[in-house]
């Protein structure tokens, strides 16, 4: 017959333990109950065998005495990582083991492979991240892990319900990319016979639900970007973008400081984590300083957009920063400063002011020309969310895209393109709108500290296994 076509477990092993674990040693509780998983680990001795049965809650031991246990022969001969079902009684060993009696047992999956030792895990992190179907398994962090992405998702959606921001969905088919500065990737829909892109923001199409009257909106947006792969980059990724009616970007930095707060306290019980070996408190409120200011503190040199270009080219060569022709005196400032600044703040720092050269979708700083009301959120080294006051105006719009369109014709794969249907949207008029995207497999790595965008994605993009 093979293996059963379903099977009915009561209870898991964190529940048994839950309800037994104060059961002094040698005790037995006339309970039986029915459990199901792998079995990491077994010995026998002789007329006794034990094992250790995992499930998706934690791990049990099996004790299994050759009188009791039924084909105690095949139980004995059962492989590391084979699925089993056990019945029997809840029991404690006279060592304290807290155990299931195996009176019962039936096998459900073969592992017809052989499953890494539990107690060791598997050392080669590319096999990690191929077959993390084992890696949950006989890695424990890798667990712990995703139960705590589990966890801020649920928490950051209700946490966003409570403040009256509601859930939307967008498209992830754009018919031009947009949203932000980067290379898409680009598919082909027979029907339309038309290209298309995976979008690498749902930002505008957000921004078109705030013209359309809901005032509060936010999407959890699988995003995909064709650029390469590093400790803090996947070509897909997953973002939270939200926007506020009638909010400016001091409402959306209180509100992005607030809420990586209360994620941290729930999460890791203190807004005072651990990264690295480092302590960082993320308890608001965060510090606030501009990019020119970061500069002259962190680099020892005044820079404005009002420094000559050839004198900002030079600052550049003295700090190794790569620069093109084409970049105008707002992006060479902020390559000066993710070269000289953005590593070394450890924050977490609200960096402002940023040019409005590198920020077309921002609005115009209200009192600093040629600076947009845009924000980045760094914490330990990295940018984590980025924000700003949104620009409303259809004109100013146009303009920006249209820049943007001269530095893609000038062989900037990343700049935007002229988006028509979003700058009709405009022309019906956007009230004053903050935003924000924060990055959550970085929000991850932040509260699991771990160091590498592998670790928080079940199935990281890997370059092609060699046979």
């Amino acid at each position: 017959m093979g293996t059963p076509y379903r099977f009915d477990p009561d209870t898991t092993t964190a529940a048994i333990r839950e309800q037994y674990d104060s059961l002094p040693d040698g005790a037995e509780t006339g309970t039986c109950v029915t459990v199901a998983g792998r079995l990491m680990l077994r010995r026998d001795q002789g007329k006794l065998a034990f094992g250790v049965l995992q499930d998706s809650t934690g791990r049990i031991q099996l004790f299994a005495p050759s009188k009791v246990t039924p084909d105690f022969e095949g139980f004995v001969g059962l492989s590391i990582g084979d699925w089993i079902g056990v019945t029997g009684e809840v029991m404690k060993t006279r060592k304290g083991e807290l155990s299931v009696k195996v009176e019962q047992w039936t096998l459900l999956a073969a592992a017809a492979r052989p499953f890494p030792d539990k107690w060791h895990g598997i050392s080669d992190p590319d096999t990690r991240y191929r077959q993390r179907y084992v890696d949950l398994w006989v890695t424990d962090q890798a667990r712990a892990t995703f139960v705590l992405r589990s966890r801020l998702l649920t928490l950051l959606r209700g946490w966003l319900e409570n403040r009256d921001f509601m859930e939307v969905e967008t498209p992830v088919f754009h018919p031009i990319p947009g949203g932000a500065l980067a290379r898409p990737f680009t598919t082909h829909h027979n029907a339309l016979d038309s290209e298309l892109f995976l979008r690498i923001a749902p930002e505008l199409y957000l921004k078109r639900l705030i013209v359309g009257g809901f005032e509060r909106v936010f999407e959890i947006a699988r995003v995909f970007r064709n650029e390469g792969l590093s400790t803090r980059h996947n070509p897909e990724f997953t973002m939270l973008e939200l926007y506020q009616a009638y909010a400016d970007w001091d409402d959306i930095m209180e509100l992005a400081e607030r809420l990586v707060e209360y994620l941290a306290i729930e999460l890791t019980g203190s807004a005072v984590i651990e990264y690295g070996g480092r302590q960082l408190d993320l308890a608001a409120p965060w510090r606030r300083a501009t990019i020119i200011e970061l500069i002259a503190e962190h680099a020892g040199v005044d820079v404005s957009l009002a420094t000559p270009v050839e004198e900002l080219r030079r600052i550049c060569d003295r700090f190794g920063v790569e620069h093109e022709p084409g970049y105008g005196p707002g992006k060479l400032v902020l390559e000066i400063y993710e070269k000289t600044v953005e590593p070394n703040l450890w924050g977490p720092c609200f960096v402002t002011e940023y040019p409005q050269e590198v920020s077309p979708l921002s609005r115009a700083h209200r009192s600093q020309p040629g600076m947009t009301e845009r924000f980045e959120g760094i914490v330990a080294g990295r940018e984590l969310l980025n924000g700003f006051s949104e620009l409303v105006d259809p004109v100013e719009q146009r303009a920006r895209f249209e820049e943007q369109a001269e530095q893609k014709d000038a062989g900037d794969e990343e700049a935007m393109v002229v988006d028509e249907d979003y700058v009709r949207a405009l022309e019906y008029g956007l009230p004053p709108t903050g935003g924000i995207g924060i990055g959550i497999d970085r929000l991850v790595m932040l509260l699991a500290d771990v160091h590498t965008i592998r670790d928080v994605v079940l199935f990281p993009t890997l370059r092609p296994e060699q046979a």
